[in-house]
């Protein structure tokens, strides 16, 4: 296993690394994760859906969800939310601030063609429609609540929310095996899908999802546009994804193994 400061010098050159990828292959994995964080979004809520009582429900959304965070780390990847950890090799000197911008630019617009992709073909295939369209409306109801958050409630639960991701991310540095990655891996992401935090990929999927599921299936939803959507959840969400992943968890790490170190 690899010790902390083992972990904080890996992700200092894979990190920057990330800086560099070429734009076609940045696209593509940034798509397929936006893609691996729906399914594990889409199965989350089929596992959960009517499920009473209501933590019991969520305890099974929380055991179903990591799969997504497992594919992206295992078959390889590129995660908005994750990539927030970037912030470490930046400050290292390793990489520049307009590689970490390039990255996340690219990545974050990956991402939401990936999610929104997977909301639109899940809806157009009528999955839906399980359990007599429970699911339909369930999907609605978590893209309604979402929308219902007030901006503050949604910036701080972004915040814990990435605090969580990162830590996931970072901890699967720490073995040297598939299943050992993906142990370490699974608890953080499970945390916080138990305790309600927001991820502003997985988003991508939850609130389109509702939306086209609202269309299909004829249920009644004004509140969710995209208008909305952005404003009222993705902006707040993104920026305490930022601060989560890349102040707190990046520049945490570094300031405790990496400043003032050039033995990376």
């Amino acid at each position: 296993m690899n010790t902390p400061a083992e972990i904080a010098r890996s992700y200092i050159v894979v990190g920057a690394a990330k800086t560099r990828l070429p734009f076609l292959k940045l696209c593509m994995l940034s798509i397929f994760a936006g893609m691996f964080i729906a399914f594990g979004a889409l199965g989350s809520t089929i596992a959960s859906c009517g499920v009473q009582p209501a933590a019991l429900s969520r305890l099974l959304s929380a055991a179903i969800f990591p799969i997504g965070l497992m594919m992206v780390v295992v078959a390889g990847a590129e995660l908005f939310t994750g990539n927030c950890l970037i912030f470490a090799p930046v400050l290292a000197r390793r990489a520049t601030m307009r590689g970490m911008l390039y990255n996340w630019a690219v990545v974050y617009i990956g991402n939401f063609i990936g999610g929104v992709l997977l909301a639109f073909l899940a809806a157009y295939s009528h999955v839906f429609s399980l359990y007599g369209e429970n699911l339909a409306q369930a999907t609605v109801s978590t893209a309604v609540a979402k929308l219902s958050l007030s901006f503050g409630d949604a910036f701080i639960r972004g915040i814990l929310c990435n605090v969580m991701v990162c830590v996931a991310v970072w901890v699967a540095f720490a073995s040297k095996d598939i299943s050992g990655k993906i142990i370490a891996l699974y608890l953080p992401v499970a945390l916080f899908v138990l305790c309600g935090f927001e991820h502003c990929i997985a988003n991508m999927y939850f609130v389109p999802a509702g939306m086209f599921a609202a269309h299909v299936h004829g249920i009644d939803a004004p509140v969710l546009s995209w208008g909305s959507f952005v404003i009222d959840n993705l902006i707040p969400v993104t920026l305490g994804n930022i601060v989560g992943g890349s102040v707190f968890v990046g520049g945490g790490y570094w300031l405790a193994y990496l400043k003032g170190s050039t033995n990376y």
